[in-house]
């Protein structure tokens, strides 16, 4: 990786990571304009190849936590403990109303999520939290999601309204979460899940009850 840094091939971040691999050696890198263009790719979503910048820790962190909830469902689906129908990140996972005053509203989940068990269908808006943000902000978003419940749209798309799925990385957060979530209307609580990124999976899958709501 040394050797297609120096040829610019990828970009190495300076930010390292933990765990194993951390240290010196343990770097984050991204495939650069040069590395897509040698292998002919235009991203992921085949538009503009785009030019990789470093973004702030937290973000790293962030799109990091997401990416490894995709690996883990992947591979509790090739272990046939659920079937992985549909994995939408950002943007393709947002959605869209008309709100009370006729303003259009997003809703912007960090992913959508559909698990298959047996004859049953897991449907889940997932936000990945890494306590970054405060509870007005996480009150807020929260009632978005009960905004766009009360419209019918995705009901009518879909036919079910999917679980809102907060993950969080400790029992204190999770806590917190719900109590913020206590304080929204009692018809409107039933939609939420709080529980930790490491039950993910589980939780996800209808295997594991949520921790708070």
């Amino acid at each position: 990786m040394t050797r297609l840094s120096e040829l610019g091939v990828v970009t190495r971040f300076s930010r390292t990571i933990g765990g194993i691999r951390a240290g010196s050696s343990g770097y984050i890198y991204g495939l650069s304009g040069l590395g897509q263009a040698v292998i002919d790719t235009s991203g992921p979503l085949g538009g503009k190849r785009r030019r990789v910048w470093e973004s702030k820790p937290y973000f790293q962190d962030h799109m990091l936590e997401v990416s490894d909830l995709y690996v883990q469902l992947v591979e509790q689906h090739r272990l046939g403990q659920g079937d992985l129908l549909a994995y939408d990140a950002e943007p393709a996972a947002w959605r869209h109303f008309t709100g009370s005053g006729g303003d259009l509203v997003m809703v912007k989940p960090d992913a959508f999520v559909r698990i298959g068990t047996a004859a049953v269908e897991h449907s889940s808006f997932v936000e990945v939290d890494l306590s970054t943000e405060t509870l007005p902000t996480i009150q807020k978003k929260s009632q978005r999601y009960v905004d766009y419940w009360r419209s019918g749209m995705e009901q009518q798309w879909r036919g079910v309204f999917p679980k809102v799925v907060w993950l969080v990385q400790n029992n204190h957060r999770a806590e917190r979460i719900a109590g913020v979530i206590s304080k929204l209307a009692k018809d409107a609580q039933a939609l939420f899940v709080v529980g930790l990124l490491s039950d993910a999976p589980g939780l996800l899958s209808g295997d594991k009850p949520g921790a708070a709501t």
